[in-house]
């Protein structure tokens, strides 16, 4: 079964249990451009399941650079970590806003590795961010 397969009420109560945004960045789905992805956190190719527990929603551009990534490096330390998980991890308590609220900033070695792996302050991002706070769109609140 392909991502592309996944009933539609599969697909809702994962869009509903996420909020509607983006599990890595927070992005709503009201402010990007394209429909928010279903995204497996443990990548089908590795042994990830296609079962709601494995899946979450992701924009597109957080999806892509996650790829069939699970961990990462932590910048700090070198440490190799997992990447953060958003249906099982709470994301406050791994990242924050700058106060400028265009950048996410990690705090945990898990937090740090996933803003490097998925690139979070890429100048794109940062550059839409930037418009969002300035329309009184973000940072969103959670």
């Amino acid at each position: 079964m392909s991502a592309l397969s996944l009933s539609d009420s599969l697909r809702q109560r994962v869009r509903e249990s996420a909020g509607d945004r983006c599990g890595y960045c927070l992005s709503s789905q009201r402010y990007v451009m394209s429909k928010l992805e279903i995204e497996h956190l443990i990548p089908h190719a590795q042994g990830g399941s296609h079962d709601e527990s494995n899946l979450w929603l992701s924009c597109s551009l957080c999806n892509r650079y996650k790829g069939s990534q699970t961990t990462g490096i932590d910048p700090l330390n070198n440490g190799r970590v997992s990447l953060f998980n958003p249906r099982t991890q709470v994301w406050s308590e791994h990242f924050y806003w700058s106060p400028d609220g265009t950048r996410i900033l990690g705090q945990t070695p898990t937090g740090r590795a996933t803003v490097e792996a998925l690139h979070f302050n890429n100048e794109l991002a940062v550059e839409v961010r930037r418009n969002w706070v300035v329309a009184g769109w973000h940072p969103p609140a959670k």
